[in-house]
């Protein structure tokens, strides 16, 4: 929930730091205190009511003492001796290249019948998502309420991290590497989308905990078999992972035998640590490498933003994460913002981050599911580690040193031995989780406490209880309150518009969303025909910039 505000490029003077500035005040207010310090305004982001600014580095102290928040700009850096080709998109053919899966696919292995849950923006029906391999769970985002937005991926995240899992054009097939054509690392594999965030990207941890808790409760449903759960998504916890409720929540859903890939965060050396739930041993916590276009490892390098550890819980293993090309959303608020210079060939749009690298590491365990399905989360985990290339000295503990391949997985075992780490007992406090990622209302009043978005009280000692018995969900109802509908419509879970409901004695924001009428883009015969939707939803106003983990988009 590991998506950056996503911000382009730019070359800082020796002197001069790149930042992102936000003010609870406005953006002018932002652009006003940059300028004052000397800087120069760069991109306004009216989402968060900040700046992309270039600032002079004795004056980051002075914008913070005045309330402001300063954030580093997650962008990739060079590093050493090598620097990132931001021109060039990295293709997943090249990414199925890279990690051996290609190899891997002439086994016999590409996911069939293997469910991967993503925990996201929701997913668009583009091409090479369209040929019923998605499947859309609840709607729990904000956007529920408009029937021509649910499911829908109206940010542009979701459909990315899709593509890259279980992509497939119609003409592509993993037994003929040659044909033309779209594949993602599992081509066989389905998925299972559920929608958590709005077209800002916007959502609570209690929303999130909420899907995990219905892959956990329904993981088992005829025609799902939700064996591999992907979450690019993570806060940066002020508590243990020992009680944490969404490490808590990560931790059943890998004791229902589900493996749950994490994305391991965007700051770099900014931030010591992993974000939650990566920072949960148990969890598969992934981290982004700079393959320079190449399959030979002593060509990979460090990724600047992708986060490091803190010596004793690292990055589990590292994938592609710079400058990855998927699926494009046409009209969505990444393609707005970025579309001028990150589309590829039309259909296809470039980002960086830990997000790409937690996609492609789910797609690669629906594959060695898909070959072993006695396996384990443990033993998957276990083999990956086993099987990943140890990368050269200037990758660390702290960085990650292994590197996911797949090509030398083909009838591998699991170690002997598998780690155990002490589990999470869950029970803690919602707002130690939510970090810095707070929801408000229009009118200024923060969801605190442990309450969830409807204001309900959320017990989280009953829930960590109601989790680890196999999940809380009855009929569409959780945490006392109808969240969505109860059954299947064929291809996806009955939705249930949820308006009219308040926190606190406080309606979410009924604003139109100025600016963001879709009209004339075309969606498998259908067309977005100038809605603009007029609902209730929460603003992002103090909404971590570090949540959904896509590094930049260009």
């Amino acid at each position: 929930m590991v998506a950056a505000v996503l911000v382009q490029p730019a070359v800082a003077e020796p002197d001069m730091v790149s930042v992102i500035v936000r003010s609870e005040q406005s953006t002018g207010h932002a652009a006003a205190a940059v300028r004052d310090a000397g800087g120069d305004v760069e991109l306004t982001l009216e989402v968060i009511d900040g700046v992309s600014a270039e600032l002079p580095a004795d004056r980051v102290a002075d914008l913070r003492a005045a309330d402001l928040t300063v954030t580093p700009d997650e962008r990739i850096q060079p590093l050493a001796d090598s620097r990132v080709d931001t021109t060039q998109p990295v293709t997943v053919r090249t990414v199925v290249e890279v990690t051996g899966a290609e190899d891997y696919w002439a086994s016999g292995a590409t996911g069939a019948g293997v469910g991967v849950a993503l925990i996201d923006t929701g997913v668009a029906p583009v091409q090479g998502l369209d040929a019923g391999q998605v499947r859309h769970g609840p709607d729990l985002s904000f956007e529920a309420n408009a029937p021509e937005l649910r499911h829908l991926d109206t940010y542009g995240h979701g459909t990315h991290m899709a593509g890259l899992i279980v992509g497939r054009d119609a003409d592509a097939h993993p037994t003929r590497p040659d044909a033309d054509g779209f594949l993602g690392m599992a081509p066989d594999a389905h998925l299972i989308s559920l929608k958590v965030a709005d077209a800002h990207g916007v959502t609570d941890v209690s929303q999130v905990i909420a899907a995990i808790d219905w892959v956990v409760t329904h993981h088992d449903d005829p025609d799902l078999n939700i064996r591999v759960l992907n979450l690019s998504y993570g806060t940066y916890s002020r508590q243990r992972y020992t009680t944490d409720p969404l490490s808590h929540a990560a931790e059943a859903a890998w004791d229902a035998g589900i493996i749950v890939v994490a994305a391991a965060g965007n700051d770099g050396d900014t931030i010591k640590g992993l974000t939650t739930p990566a920072i949960d041993p148990r969890i598969l916590a992934v981290g982004a490498v700079d393959t320079n276009d190449s399959s030979l490892d002593w060509r990979w390098r460090p990724l600047s933003f992708s986060a490091r550890g803190d010596g004793s819980r690292n990055p589990d293993l590292l994938a592609p994460g710079a400058s990855v090309a998927s699926l494009r959303v046409p009209g969505s608020q990444l393609d707005r913002l970025y579309g001028d210079t990150a589309t590829v060939d039309g259909r296809f749009f470039k980002g960086s981050g830990t997000s790409q690298s937690a996609a492609i590491v789910s797609g690669a365990a629906a594959l060695v599911v898909g070959a072993n399905p006695r396996w384990t989360p443990d033993m998957v985990k276990a083999a990956l580690l086993a099987n990943g290339d140890r990368l050269g000295r200037e990758f660390t503990p702290e960085t990650g040193q292994l590197a996911l391949r797949l090509d030398t997985m083909a009838g591998a075992t699991p170690p002997n031995r598998i780690p155990s780490h002490r589990a999470s007992a869950g029970g803690g406090d919602l707002d130690a989780t939510r970090g810095d990622a707070v929801l408000v209302t229009a009118d200024g009043v923060e969801l605190t406490g442990n309450r969830d978005i409807f204001g309900q009280p959320l017990d989280t000692a009953a829930l960590a209880k109601g989790l680890a018995n196999g999940g809380t969900w009855v009929d569409g109802v959780w945490n006392g309150n109808q969240w969505t509908g109860h059954g299947w419509d064929g291809l996806r879970w009955i939705g249930l518009a949820w308006t009219g409901t308040d926190w606190a004695g406080h309606q979410w924001s009924g604003h139109q969303w100025s600016g963001h009428q879709w009209s004339g883009h075309q969606w498998s015969g259908g067309e977005w025909a100038g809605h603009q939707w007029s609902g209730h939803q929460w603003s992002g106003h103090q909404w971590s910039d570090a949540t959904w983990s896509s590094a930049s988009w260009r």
